[in-house]
């Protein structure tokens, strides 16, 4: 019934890599397309089959009516949503639609249905209403709280579906939502990449004026949707191998990220990633056996500090001096009496470096000569060899690569073997020398 709808009612061409994401049955699919791939078209005409439809059955056999459950298309601002999508999406619907509200950018179709364009840097004009489908376009741009704390919420009902398109910028947490489709681990998930090439519409001789006209990096991310953020001049995959922990001194090294004052205490900054290097200092190298990173507030980031120290005994344990450290110092104080663990904190300075030079000073001569080995199957490795390939890009992150450079601050050399000591003899009793 819905495809006759639309079949009679609709005039949709779409090119067969648009087809293969239209018609694919994932629940949640996110795309990674270069510029002009046909990103607004696909998603207007994905808002209209779902618009269309009236009921659906859930996957436990329950029945839910739509008519009250809304169709969204989410863009970074309503304004760049209204310039993009409004003109496609009024020209397309054709006698689907009912009536248009130009003002608030809704189309009401004519079984009741509606679908509202928004934007994502008003995350509370998002809340407060049932979803069927949403599209998050340029989901790169947004804040990931609008998708994980508004969103998915509102989709629970209808089991509603959603489709994230955009390019990418930089190995972001559009990156990290791709891979993580890309994996399949979870089989509601899937990820689809696609060049600009891949639109048949576009004249082969206009893509040649753009390769021509770009840098290779921007061409790249832009036109050929990768998320390679142009690094590896400083450090390659290669440099690093694996190995098991070797005998050698501890140290622990901390990279906060910053924290904002939220309602009801405190919250770690999005984008940022607090990081605690555990490292082993051995006659060898370095050997990274951990590295604890993630996004937490300050009890359970004081409580993860307190935790390492107990598990390694490190010989020395430093953070990053500055406000981060300033806040989550009577949190950690709390976390030492509560678990009757106590230790001293060295706090680690910039040494007046800026941050490449101080990562670039203590990781690229020591991986060059492989002596830096990484623990063989930590699931942070990937995330460490990302950012090492990266840098020093600033659309990657560089975190982890941060919290072990600072342990050239607290280890001291390593010697193997016995100490040599001679004896000092005055060659004159008098002078002493």
């Amino acid at each position: 019934m819905i495809q006759y709808l639309l079949a009679t009612t609709m005039d949709i061409s779409l090119h067969p890599h648009q087809l293969e994401i239209f018609h694919d049955e994932h629940r949640y699919k996110v795309v990674a397309a270069g510029r002009r791939f046909g990103k607004s078209y696909l998603a207007a005409a994905c808002l209209y089959v779902e618009a269309a439809k009236t009921e659906v059955t859930r996957s436990d056999g329950v029945t839910v009516d739509l008519t009250l459950e809304k169709v969204y298309y989410v863009a970074p601002t309503f304004t760049q949503g209204k310039e993009i999508l409004w003109p496609v999406l009024k020209e397309l619907g054709g006698s689907l639609i009912q009536q248009t509200y130009e003002n608030e950018a809704c189309v009401k179709l004519v079984n009741g249905r509606t679908i509202h364009i928004k934007g994502a840097d008003k995350p509370d004009s998002l809340r407060g209403t049932g979803l069927s489908y949403v599209v998050l376009d340029e989901y790169a741009m947004m804040k990931p709280e609008c998708w994980e704390m508004i969103i998915v919420p509102q989709l629970a009902r209808s089991e509603g579906k959603a489709l994230f398109i955009g390019t990418p910028d930089g190995k972001n947490h559009f990156y990290e939502l791709w891979q993580q489709a890309k994996l399949e681990e979870n089989p509601e998930w899937r990820a689809f990449t696609y060049h600009s090439k891949n639109n048949p519409f576009l004249p082969k001789a206009e893509m040649e004026n753009l390769a021509k006209n770009m840098s290779a990096e921007k061409y790249r991310q832009e036109m050929e949707a990768s998320f390679e953020s142009g690094g590896g001049v400083i450090m390659t995959k290669d440099m690093f191998s694996y190995a098991e922990s070797p005998p050698g001194d501890c140290y622990i090294a901390c990279d906060l990220a910053g924290f904002q004052a939220v309602e009801g205490g405190r919250k770690v900054k999005k984008l940022d990633e607090h990081a605690i290097a555990i490292v082993i200092n051995h006659a060898g190298g370095w050997h990274i056996k951990e590295i604890i990173h993630g996004q937490w507030d300050t009890r359970e980031t004081a409580l993860r500090l307190v935790k390492a120290y107990r598990d390694h005994r490190p010989n020395a344990f430093g953070i990053e001096k500055g406000m981060a450290m300033n806040a989550v110092m009577p949190y950690l104080n709390d976390e030492m009496n509560r678990l009757g663990t106590y230790f001293e904190v060295q706090p680690l300075t910039h040494g007046n470096q800026k941050k490449i030079d101080r990562i670039t000073w203590a990781l690229q001569g020591r991986a060059e000569k492989g002596r830096i080995t990484l623990e063989r199957g930590g699931k942070w490795v990937r995330h460490f060899l990302e950012q090492a390939v990266d840098f020093p890009s600033r659309l990657s992150h560089d975190d982890l690569l941060d919290a072990v450079a600072y342990i050239d601050q607290l280890a001291t050399p390593y010697y193997d073997g016995e100490y040599v000591i001679d004896e000092w003899q005055p060659m004159d009793d008098i002078a002493g020398y």
